[in-house]
């Protein structure tokens, strides 16, 4: 079976209102933003929903997802999707380049060069995640921490990977939202690592 094959497909439903202020369905069918690559086996990411401002508009289009599949959050938005991890073959992983991987996703900057993981990397966003289904571990600068399904994470713009080191895919929803190191810090230090 190809990789396409084996990744879940979701059901996104959106709501809204007509013309008469009637909540209704606008939207209900599989979701159709989805990233795969070869550079990146095993691994599948569906958006559902992205906001390009705050706050977010709850009567604006009904398909937000349209163009090209970035990892970060629009400035100021926020992306919502999930990432299907399929487990990794270690002898696989140690041929990949992360750093042209996430160059797909117009993050090649956000690659941690040299890290004890490929996909090392980082954003400057404030990412809510909860496990769905399977296992993974999040892998920190020096630190790996195992997540099971129910299990949530906040991400504040810190260098991680993600490893399945199981047997079992694991899938993960993902809220990211755009975000500065502090409001009040200054023009240059608002993004990347805070400096302590």
């Amino acid at each position: 079976m190809s990789e396409t094959q084996m990744a879940r497909e979701f059901r996104r439903v959106v709501t809204g209102h007509d013309s008469n202020g009637v909540a209704i369905v606008e939207s209900d069918g599989i979701a159709t933003h989805r990233l795969q690559r070869e550079n990146r086996p095993g691994v599948t990411l569906t958006n559902f929903w992205l906001s390009d401002g705050t706050p977010a508009e709850y009567d604006g289009p009904t398909e937000t997802c349209d163009g090209p599949f970035i990892l970060h959050p629009p400035e100021n938005g926020s992306v919502f999707r999930v990432v299907e991890f399929m487990p990794e073959d270690p002898e696989v992983m140690k041929t990949l380049d992360g750093k042209a991987a996430f160059a797909e996703m117009g993050a090649g900057d956000n690659i941690v060069e040299d890290a004890r993981h490929p996909w090392m990397h980082r954003t400057n966003s404030v990412d809510y995640a909860v496990i769905l289904t399977g296992e993974i571990y999040m892998l920190m600068d020096e630190e790996d921490v195992l997540l099971k399904a129910s299990d949530v994470v906040v991400q504040r713009g810190t260098n991680h990977a993600w490893s399945n080191r199981g047997t079992e895919p694991c899938s993960i929803a993902f809220v990211l939202v755009d975000g500065v190191t502090q409001r009040s810090a200054p023009g240059e230090d608002r993004k990347g690592i805070p400096k302590r």
